[in-house]
């Protein structure tokens, strides 16, 4: 992902997948702006969204989680989220993906909300999962383009039936698979 973001510096408005995007970049003025902040900001969620699942085994560890924490809320509530909203309307493969793109941006915001939510009422595990529900939905930007070589490689289907597949490939798995163990580790503790 870093190498795919580091394709948009500098900024340009025909580099990579911008270039399939012309249409939107020249005819709707807040675009390219929204895409960039998408771009760059998701990134960080990656970052920051990762090391959130290292274990707690000192105080100053859990002050780098609560400070990591933070920027991924903020990151994502603020920029990665809302502007993924914003270009998912606009999105390649018709209305099909572009309602998968609008839902994970919904669920990624959703989600990451409730986890603040749930920690500032001292549930821990009920943050965790929502964390884990949330950095599911942020993984999607691998797994989407993951499921792409896959699909390509053992099916070379159209582009477009392509990209209206991974719109939906590219987090309801993950959600599924955390889901999954979310209940697993419930069912442990009984």
């Amino acid at each position: 992902m870093l190498q795919i973001t580091l394709r948009y510096i500098p900024i340009s408005s025909d580099v990579s997948f911008l270039a399939i995007k012309q249409d939107e970049v020249t005819t709707i003025p807040s675009y390219l702006t929204i895409f960039y902040i998408h771009v760059y900001s998701a990134i960080f969620t990656l970052f920051f969204g990762i090391v959130q699942f290292i274990r707690i085994t000192n105080r100053h560890i859990k002050k780098l989680h609560q400070l990591f924490g933070k920027f991924y809320f903020y990151i994502t509530v603020l920029l990665a989220a809302p502007s993924g909203i914003y270009i998912g309307f606009y999105a390649n493969g018709e209305l099909t993906a572009k309602t998968a793109f609008v839902i994970l941006g919904i669920l990624w915001w959703i989600f990451t909300v409730i986890a603040v939510v749930k920690i500032k009422q001292k549930d821990i595990q009920s943050h965790r999962n929502f964390m884990l529900r949330s950095y599911a939905l942020a993984i999607s930007a691998l797994t989407l383009r993951a499921w792409k070589v896959v699909l390509v490689y053992l099916f070379q289907p159209a582009p477009m039936d392509v990209y209206q597949i991974i719109a939906w490939l590219g987090f309801i798995p993950n959600l599924l698979l955390v889901e999954y163990y979310i209940y697993k580790t419930k069912q442990s503790k009984i």
